[in-house]
């Protein structure tokens, strides 16, 4: 039957994830120059258009349908989402004794079209976030080729692999092997989603290359309010993300809330207490790449873990993130807003601190971790779902990304990198106004000491 509490809560959830993908366009926006924001701008908001479009054409389909293949994808049962109408999906829907008890989705019934458009949301901000690796330099049509083929190869399959359960879709359906064979725990996506986006922004930084003059000549963040008030989105957004992915309105909704809370709050201290530490300042933006830290940490185990767990994933979470975005310099990849320091790595670290403080008191259908008495079982389950995703995501964006470089070229010419790319791609610039954020010889932020874009970057000139 039907739960109108538990479907008005998905929905609201899904208008909060959407807002997400908006709110990065400000918070990698702020981190570029003022004559590259727009393109940073445009290559998260297009991924509004174009992975909808293939969502309901055959993502959704290809990602939850019935399993085609060894658990790898799905068929093409709910293409164009014809069928989708008046259907329910969720466990209830199933009705038998056989129906599997997981802990993710959660066991009433809401429309597929319901859930469909909550999927959708997880699906749209996972290529976006990949852009932040390859700030200042993309071509903006081959920005787009890359996200339908990134989509289509590698999100719809990681999502079948680790968001589909079986029995969810119908007593019948057969869904992904992390989920169904392996057991690995994500409750809102912190494989499909954060290490799936870091691996491939790692890819793609390698197949662009460094942007012009970098570590060295690089601008400043042309606007670090931009920067805040982007993470404050995120933030804001993200309890539609993890709360809503317990798709009820219900105790494990409040737990995934309270988690989130909590584990970002202990993040954004764990990153600027290491600033001060090494560097001697606290910095605006390190406090919310802090914030995103611990978002990223968190969504794998919200629903898995009790509030002080979550608080202990925060602390560690923002505090290496704050240290692997400076691997950048020591390997000598331009990922130019610390894609790969803030999502892979606190992907890595939520994905497989479940295996430490997951606990069946906060969730029967989890696992207890080492610190509850479970052994490292969980944990094994925990690296091989992660290592999977960022194997699979980093080989196949690699050869994506060689295939455009190689055929419709995939990164701007010289001139337009050195003088900023919103006006050679889009033929338009956002300020009216000269001297800001690598302007060309005018007084304010141009005229100061030319420093890297990222989170990295302002620690380094921090610690100069």
């Amino acid at each position: 039957m039907l739960n109108s509490g538990d479907t008005a809560w998905v929905l609201a959830s899904a208008a909060l994830v959407m807002l997400m993908t908006p709110g990065l366009a400000f918070f990698y926006g702020g981190m570029v120059r003022s004559r590259s924001v727009l393109n940073m701008l445009m290559m998260n908001f297009i991924a509004l258009g174009v992975v909808s479009v293939l969502w309901v054409l055959y993502g959704f389909s290809l990602s939850f349908s019935n399993d085609g293949f060894a658990g790898l994808i799905g068929n093409f049962d709910w293409a164009g989402l014809t069928e989708a109408s008046g259907k329910l999906a969720g466990y209830a829907v199933a009705a038998t004794e056989s129906a599997p008890e997981i802990p993710w989705p959660g066991g009433n019934a809401i429309p597929v079209f319901v859930f469909a458009m909550f999927q959708l949301m997880f699906a749209i901000i996972t290529g976006a976030l990949i852009s932040g690796a390859i700030a200042d330099r993309a071509k903006f049509w081959s920005w787009v080729l890359f996200l339908v083929l990134w989509s289509t190869i590698v999100y719809f399959p990681v999502a079948h692999w680790v968001f589909s359960f079986s029995g969810f879709m119908g007593a019948d359906a057969v869904g992904g092997w992390i989920a169904n064979d392996l057991k690995a725990l994500d409750f809102a996506g912190g494989t499909a989603v954060h290490i799936n986006a870091g691996a491939a922004g790692l890819a793609l930084a390698l197949v662009l290359g460094r942007r012009k003059g970098w570590p060295k000549d690089i601008s400043r963040p042309h606007n670090v309010p931009f920067v805040l008030l982007g993470a404050s989105l995120l933030w804001f957004g993200w309890y539609g993300f993890n709360a809503g992915s317990a798709l009820g309105a219900g105790d494990l909704a409040g737990v995934a809330f309270t988690n989130t809370t909590v584990a970002t709050a202990a993040a954004v201290l764990g990153w600027v207490l290491v600033e001060q530490a090494k560097f001697g300042k606290p910095t605006t933006l390190g406090a919310a790449s802090g914030a995103i830290a611990g978002l990223v940490a968190v969504t794998p185990a919200c629903g898995f873990v009790s509030p002080l767990g979550a608080t202990a994933i925060g602390v560690i979470a923002g505090a290496l993130c704050a240290l692997a975005v400076s691997l950048k310099y020591r390997f000598g990849f331009d990922d130019s807003l610390d894609v790969v320091g803030i999502h892979l790595v606190g992907g890595l670290v939520g994905t497989l601190l479940i295996g430490f403080f997951g606990t069946k008191s906060v969730n029967a259908l989890g696992a207890d971790g080492l610190f509850y008495g479970g052994g490292l079982g969980q944990l094994g389950k925990q690296a091989v779902a992660a290592g999977a995703v960022l194997g699979y995501s980093f080989v196949l964006t690699l050869i994506i990304g060689l295939l455009i470089k190689f055929t419709v070229g995939f990164r701007v010419d010289a001139e337009a990198e050195t003088t900023g790319i919103d006006e050679a791609e889009h033929k338009e610039t956002a300020y009216d106004i000269g001297g800001i954020g690598g302007g060309g010889g005018g007084a304010g932020i141009a005229a100061r000491p030319p420093v890297a874009t990222g989170t990295a970057d302002v620690l380094e000139e921090t610690k100069a």
